[in-house]
């Protein structure tokens, strides 16, 4: 089985992009599964039900969020309306929408995509993220209930990342980490057999700051205070970052995990 996913899709200009290689991505990667973190999409704030839409209608296959999965108050209801838009796992009960989807493949295959939100310096009430996604992976094992378990791990430090990733080696295929929006050089196989990068990336315009418009941002950490009351994505020259998983069918667990630019 094969999987590819996308880094945290940053704006406008950056979700064309993305829509315009996705039948590259398809050729190259041929991917049983195309999971994209959306959840900047909608000018570095959230994403649309338009935006969910058109990149679903374009040939992804489920959408994850993040922490910005609510500054769209459409999102609130149309995440009920859509169950392939994922929101973190361990929101506090009676949150709309779901933490996982389960995507069955025409071969019968079953794969369960989760998003857990980690909790150091993310400023969220959040259900422990460790304990939520134990208790999760008793009603779901690989080779059993499913064919692979892929987490989209949204938070900010690598050591909470790291800790994540480890202890839920050999329950899970993949654990792929999103939200800081730099890519991380630590893609590997961990030793139970779980596929892991502590960040996929961004998929947006890397001459910024976290893929917005440099002056805003810059301005605040030097004088105290924004220039202007929100940041805008920069958008000019784009890159997709994403990573490929290729899985065992017979374990569930993974074989290759390469990182890739485009």
């Amino acid at each position: 089985m094969k999987l590819v996913f996308i880094g945290d899709i940053v704006g406008k200009e950056a979700r064309e992009t993305f829509i315009k290689k996705i039948s590259d991505i398809k050729n190259q990667y041929k991917p049983d599964a195309l999971i994209v973190n959306a959840e900047n999409a909608a000018a570095g704030y959230g994403i649309t039900k338009k935006i969910a839409v058109q990149l679903i209608e374009a040939g992804v296959d489920v959408i994850t969020l993040g922490n910005h999965a609510w500054d769209q108050r459409e999102m609130l209801s149309y995440i009920e309306e859509c169950p392939k838009i994922v929101r973190a796992l361990n929101y506090p009960s009676g949150v709309p929408g779901k933490g996982y989807y389960e995507l069955k493949l025409n071969n019968d295959k079953k794969i369960i995509i989760v998003q857990v939100m980690l909790r150091l310096f993310m400023g969220l009430s959040l259900d422990d993220p460790f304990s939520v996604t134990k208790n999760f992976l008793q009603k779901e094992k690989l080779g059993s209930t499913c064919s692979a378990i892929f987490i989209d791990m949204h938070g900010e430090t690598t050591s909470e990342k790291n800790a994540f990733g480890h202890y839920f080696d050999g329950k899970v295929s993949a654990i792929l980490g999103t939200h800081t929006h730099i890519p991380t050089a630590d893609a590997k196989i961990l030793d139970g057999g779980t596929a892991y990068q502590t960040d996929v990336g961004m998929t947006g315009d890397y001459n910024s700051v976290i893929g917005m418009d440099k002056e805003n941002p810059i301005h605040g950490f030097v004088k105290g205070y924004r220039s202007e009351s929100r940041f805008f994505p920069a958008d000019n020259k784009i890159t997709i970052c994403g990573t490929y998983i290729e899985i065992d069918d017979s374990t569930g667990l993974s074989l290759k995990i390469v990182p890739f630019q485009m």
